[in-house]
C-alpha cells in the first residue's frame, strides 16, 4: 500500500508541551515553598515550646523552693514560726506575685493573703492552677496562679504559688511572634518560588520557541544564552554545538541531494525524448515497441519518485525559506474534490465534500495542495468500487481540522507505525502501482505547517486528520 493509508496513533505530531513545563516549575517552586517553611515552622515552634518550658520549669523551681522553706520553718519552730513567717510575706502579692495559704484540715484559713481555699482548679500531678481576682489600676482583672499543695503532719494544708499572668503574656508574645515569622517567612519562600518559577519558565519557554523554529526548518536557530554559566547554559552551549554539527551535516546532505536529483533529470529527460522519438518512427518492430513503452512507462516512475523527494525534501529541510500566502483551505478542498470527482466516478466511487464557508491560513499553498492530492488519489486507488470518500473542512478553537475518511479495507494495527516511513508499503499492495511516498509527503508538509496528524479507524477504513493550528502560519513565514 502506498504510505498513505493508514490508521495509526503514532503519527500526531505533538506540540511542545508548554503547560506541562509550566506546572512542573510551578510545583517545584511550591515545593521548596512548603520545605523551606515547614523547616522554619518547626525551628521557631521548637524555641516557643523550649522556652515555655523553661519559664515553667522556673516558676515550678522558686515555688517548690518556698514550700520547702516554709516546711522547714515549720519543722524548727511548730504552727506559731509557720505562721509568723507566712505573716510576715502576706505583702508578697504586691511586689512578687506570690500566694500563700494556711487552712486547718477542714479548710478554716490561718494565715496567708488568700481569703480561702480556691475550689475550681486544674491539676497537673502535684500542681494546680486556678484563677483569682486582683485589683489593677485598670479595674478588677483575673490573674492565673500556679500553685503546690502540701499538708503538714497535724493534718493542716498549705498552699504556695505565684502569679503566672506576666510568664503567660510573655508566652502569648512569642506565640504572635512565632506566627508572625512563620508567615514572613512563607510569604518570603513565595516570592522567592515565584520569581525562580518564573525565570525557569521563561527560560524553558524561550528553548521551546527555538526548538520550534528549528522543527518548523530553521536549523540556524540557536538556544539562547546568558552570562551567568549555570546548568542551562551548559546545556544550551551543549545543544549549540549539537545543532551546528547537524546544520553542517544537513547542508552538505541538501546540496549533495539537490546537485545528485538535478543531474539526473537531464539524463532521464533526454532518454524519455529519444524514447518517444523512437516511437514515432513507423518501422519498429511490435516487440521492440513494446519494450520501448514499458521502458518509457519505467522513466516516468523514476521522475515522479524524484519530484516527490524533492518536494519532501523541500518541506522538511527549508520550511522558512518557502513562499507563503494567504490559502482558503476550503476553497482548495472543493476544488480538489471537483477535479477527481470524474475520476472516482468512473471507479464507482462517491467523492463529497463537507464543510461551510471560508478556511483561511497562511502557508505554502503549493503543497497544501499537493498533500490533499495525496490524501485523495490513495483513498480512490485503494477504496473499491461502491465505496465512499469525503473530505472534510471544519473549524476548531485553535485552528483548522482537515479530514480525509474513507470505507475502504484499512490497514493492520501491527503496520500503522512503519508504513508512515519513505518507500515503505504492505506486503498485500505491491502489484499496486506506487512508490509509498505519498503519506511522507504529507507529514513533511504537515510539519512544516506545525500541523498535527492522526490516521484513526474509519471503522470501516481509515480517517486522516489534520489539525492546522492558528500559530502554525507565523513559524512557516
Amino acid at each position: 500500500m502506498e504510505a498513505g493509508h493508514v490508521h495509526a496513533q503514532g503519527s500526531r505530531l505533538e506540540p511542545a508541551p508548554r503547560l506541562r513545563i509550566r506546572l512542573s516549575s510551578s510545583r517545584l517552586a511550591l515545593l521548596l515553598i512548603l520545605v523551606f517553611a515547614a523547616g522554619v515552622a518547626l525551628i521557631l515552634t521548637s524555641v516557643y515550646y523550649l522556652t515555655a518550658r523553661v519559664l515553667d520549669r522556673e516558676v515550678d523551681a522558686v515555688i517548690s523552693s518556698e514550700v520547702g522553706h516554709l516546711v522547714d520553718d515549720y519543722s524548727r519552730g511548730g504552727l506559731l514560726q509557720l505562721v509568723s513567717t507566712l505573716r510576715r510575706r502576706t505583702d508578697s502579692w504586691g511586689r512578687f506575685g506570690a500566694v500563700y495559704l494556711l487552712t486547718e484540715a477542714n479548710g478554716y484559713p490561718i494565715a496567708g493573703n488568700l481569703a480561702r481555699w480556691p475550689t475550681e482548679v486544674r491539676i497537673y500531678d502535684e500542681w494546680i492552677e486556678f484563677e483569682i481576682d486582683a485589683s489593677e489600676a485598670g479595674g478588677i482583672i483575673a490573674h492565673p496562679v500556679r500553685a503546690q499543695r502540701f499538708v503538714l503532719p497535724s493534718g493542716r494544708r498549705l498552699l504556695v504559688g505565684t502569679d503566672i499572668l506576666e510568664r503567660r503574656r510573655l508566652a502569648s508574645r512569642l506565640r504572635t511572634a512565632m506566627y508572625w515569622g512563620i508567615g514572613s517567612i512563607v510569604l518570603l519562600a513565595a516570592a522567592f518560588g515565584i520569581a525562580y518559577s518564573r525565570g525557569i519558565r521563561r527560560r524553558l519557554g524561550a528553548f521551546a520557541a527555538t526548538c520550534e523554529s528549528i522543527m518548523a526548518g530553521d536549523l540556524s536557530q540557536r538556544l539562547p544564552m546568558r552570562t551567568a554559566h549555570d546548568e542551562f547554559d551548559a546545556l544550551a552551549a551543549a545543544v549549540n554545538r549539537m545543532l551546528e554539527r547537524i546544520e553542517q551535516q544537513t547542508r552538505v546532505l541538501r546540496t549533495t541531494f539537490d546537485s545528485a536529483a538535478h543531474d539526473l533529470r537531464g539524463p532521464l529527460y533526454r532518454a524519455r525524448v529519444r524514447i518517444e522519438e523512437t516511437l514515432r518512427h513507423p518501422d519498429l518492430a511490435d516487440g521492440s515497441r513494446e519494450t520501448m513503452e514499458a521502458t518509457l512507462a519505467e522513466l516516468e516512475r523514476v521522475q515522479r519518485i524524484l519530484g516527490t523527494l524533492l518536494q519532501i525534501a523541500q518541506a522538511d529541510g527549508s520550511a522558512h525559506e518557502l513562499p507563503t500566502q494567504d490559502v482558503d483551505l476550503a476553497r482548495l478542498a472543493r476544488e480538489l474534490v471537483d477535479l477527481y470527482t470524474p475520476e472516482a466516478g468512473e471507479r464507482g466511487i462517491t467523492l463529497t465534500y463537507s464543510g461551510t464557508g471560508t478556511a483561511a491560513i497562511r502557508g505554502n499553498g503549493q503543497l497544501l495542495a499537493q498533500a490533499l492530492v495525496n490524501l485523495i488519489e490513495n483513498a480512490i486507488k485503494y477504496v473499491p468500487a461502491g465505496g465512499h470518500i469525503e473530505v472534510g473542512i471544519a473549524h476548531e478553537p485553535n485552528g483548522l481540522l482537515l479530514s480525509v475518511a474513507d470505507d475502504g479495507p484499512g490497514i493492520p494495527a501491527a503496520d500503522r507505525q512503519r508504513i508512515l516511513q519513505p518507500f515503505v508499503r504492505l506486503e498485500r499492495d505491491r502489484d499496486q502501482v506506487g512508490s509509498g511516498l505519498g503519506l511522507s509527503l504529507v507529514a513533511a508538509v504537515m510539519r512544516m505547517h506545525l500541523a498535527s496528524m492522526e490516521l484513526l479507524d474509519n471503522r470501516p477504513g481509515l480517517r486522516v486528520q489534520c489539525r492546522l493550528p492558528a500559530a502554525a502560519p507565523e513559524v512557516c513565514s
